[in-house]
């Protein structure tokens, strides 16, 4: 497939120009509407959740404590019963799966996003690839999952992990990097 846009060439995971037009109006948008979220009164939780509707796509119940930021939203999908606490970050190039009943711990950053090795190409492009996470997961504080990640149902990464390999379904794994410790039954 031929790939014409820069957003196309995201999308697909291929190098693309991240400040085109396009894609740097859409970011924007996105980064508004989390302003909006982070600043949003704390009382107000059905105010606030619905200033994310118009930026993620959510199954249906959903609670997310500020401060979240992402890149597009567009790309990031969120399964029933999600539960995200505060400082989550999203960098969503690509696309990022959440299942159902997902628990994420404050300070975790998900990235769909990384940069070429050659410094020179660094300079212009960047791809990524994308990211997720199954059902019944429980993402400690502080995690960092990175491009191309699947993490399997019923899992528990531990505080602290860097997440740089799949995860297999019903495990709890921890570390830099991350490794599964032991097989849940």
């Amino acid at each position: 497939m031929l790939y014409t846009t820069e957003k196309e060439k995201m999308l697909a995971g291929m190098p693309y120009d991240a400040w085109e037009p396009e894609l740097l109006a859409e970011r924007m948008r996105a980064k508004s509407l989390c302003a909006r979220f982070n600043m949003a009164d704390p009382t107000d939780l059905d105010g606030r959740m619905a200033i994310l509707r118009d930026l993620l796509l959510f199954k249906d119940t959903a609670h997310m404590e500020p401060n979240f930021f992402c890149d597009y939203g567009y790309n990031i999908e969120i399964g029933s019963n999600f539960y995200a606490n505060h400082n989550l970050t999203i960098i969503d190039a690509c696309n990022v799966t959440i299942g159902d009943n997902v628990l994420i711990a404050p300070h975790v950053m998900i990235s769909t996003s990384t940069h070429p090795i050659d410094p020179v190409e660094r300079q212009k492009t960047e791809y990524g690839a994308p990211v997720t996470i199954g059902n019944n997961v429980w993402i400690g504080g502080n995690v960092s999952i990175l491009p191309g990640v699947t993490i399997g149902d019923n899992c528990v990464i531990g505080a602290g992990s860097v997440v740089n390999k799949d995860i297999p379904a019903n495990n709890v794994a921890v570390g830099n990097p991350c490794r599964v410790i032991r097989t849940l039954s």
